[in-house]
């Protein structure tokens, strides 16, 4: 990126391709930050729910699960609408990375060493702050930085970055033979991931005439956009956080699955040999998927096809409890996924409303990746106990998903 782009509007649509060293970094930075989320998520909070809780370990992971989702959910608008408004020489987006960056390594060493569930659960909370600052800070450069015809692209390789990122977590988790570990890897790893994004330095300045004047009242009802002046908005957003549900409530139990139903004699492990299958069907669709719609200035189709993909792959999970059927499912899930992720992003920026607020846009934009999380364990939870277990339970993901995949025609603006 030359001088001349650094030193242009932070309100300017960009004119010119993000350099090749950028989109690297800013995906390394994604791989680590999702280490960070995925290495709890898919294996460590499990692990302490079980330790401290015992035979209650799925309703003990719902609360934990769900209330820091509950935190992700308010913390990532109010970090993008304050990154918005940064004014620093530093820029716009890269203060909130830093903070993000520290604060979530802090939180790991709490959660690493927490006694019970109440830390745990405190611990969980303040990593979702922290992590959701460097989140909303690094999505929101992706449209400062990058033009339309771009954006497939780079949203094919932060896909990748989410998916590598589980991939990472889940190993890290196994390898370091335990709770304390795991999480302090995952902490270090978060580090040297994004040491080279903030290295490069390489953000906007808000010139402060270009600043909104302040109030609460205003303040607070941005975090509102409305369905009726913002319809295609609206449906991008619904269409999120269905295909997000759909595979949030597989997810989230999914070491139990492969303790409970598959019998698995490693669950830990097993978690990590399907993430990393997982990964490698990502791999085949992420990158060229987020290419191709670019190339062909097409988005919906792409989204349609991902999410039957995607139902595809729970179905397996849901109609053979094996090992064998474990991978093939995980794997046909990744396949979708990937279609998903990358050209997910660029739909949803396409249909932001205003360039002033893209950081708070998409902030509102990943609640839809967040909400999910909260809805997931409450919907999980009593489907696997009462309601026919881990079989209605994926056969419930693949209908959401389904919904989502046709929901997303109502979007009009985009071809």
């Amino acid at each position: 990126m030359t001088s001349s782009e650094l030193t242009r509007s932070a309100l300017d649509e960009p004119a010119k391709p993000a350099p090749k060293s950028w989109v690297a970094a800013i995906s390394l930075a994604n791989v680590g930050l999702f280490t960070a989320w995925f290495g709890p998520i898919l294996t460590l909070l499990g692990m302490q729910a079980e330790r401290f809780a015992g035979d209650d370990k799925e309703a003990a992971l719902a609360w934990v699960v769900g209330i820091g989702a509950l935190c992700s959910t308010v913390a990532n608008p109010v970090f993008g609408a304050l990154s918005d408004r940064t004014t620093s020489r530093y820029g716009r987006r890269l203060p909130w990375t830093v903070l993000g960056i520290c604060g979530g390594v802090a939180s790991l060493v709490l959660l690493a060493f927490a006694p019970n569930l109440v830390v745990v659960t405190i611990g969980w909370c303040l990593a979702q702050i922290a992590l959701n600052a460097n989140f909303a800070a690094i999505t929101a450069a992706v449209p400062d930085h990058a033009p339309h015809q771009q954006r497939g692209t780079i949203g094919g390789f932060l896909g990748l970055a989410q998916t590598v990122g589980a991939v990472v977590g889940a190993g890290l988790a196994a390898a370091a033979g335990g709770i304390v570990g795991g999480y302090l890897a995952c902490a270090v790893f978060l580090v040297i991931a994004s040491a080279p994004y903030v290295a490069m330095r390489r953000d906007l300045v808000l010139d402060p005439a270009d600043r909104p004047s302040f109030s609460w009242g205003t303040f607070l009802r941005g975090f509102w956009i409305s369905p009726r002046l913002h319809p295609d908005f609206a449906w991008a957003w619904l269409t999120r956080f269905l295909m997000n549900l759909g595979f949030s409530i597989g997810l989230v139990y999914l070491l139990f699955y492969l303790d409970d139903a598959v019998h698995h004699e490693n669950p830990e492990a097993g978690v990590f040999l399907l993430s990393a299958v997982n990964s490698l069907a990502l791999l085949v669709t992420v990158v060229a998927g987020g290419w191709l719609s670019d190339r062909l200035d097409r988005r919906r189709i792409f989204v349609t096809v991902a999410g039957v993909v995607m139902a595809a792959g729970t179905l397996s999970l849901a109609g053979f409890h094996s090992w064998t059927a474990a991978i093939i499912g995980v794997a046909v899930l990744g396949l979708g996924m990937g279609v998903f992720t990358s050209v997910d992003l660029a739909l949803m920026i396409d249909v932001l409303p205003e360039a002033i607020d893209r950081g708070k846009d998409l902030g509102v934009v990943n609640i839809a990746n967040s909400l999910p999380q909260v809805l997931a364990p409450v919907v999980a939870a009593p489907v696997v106990s009462v309601l026919g277990g881990y079989s209605t339970l994926y056969a419930v993901a693949a209908g959401v998903t389904l919904t989502g995949a046709v929901l997303v025609y109502r979007i009009k603006s985009v071809r």
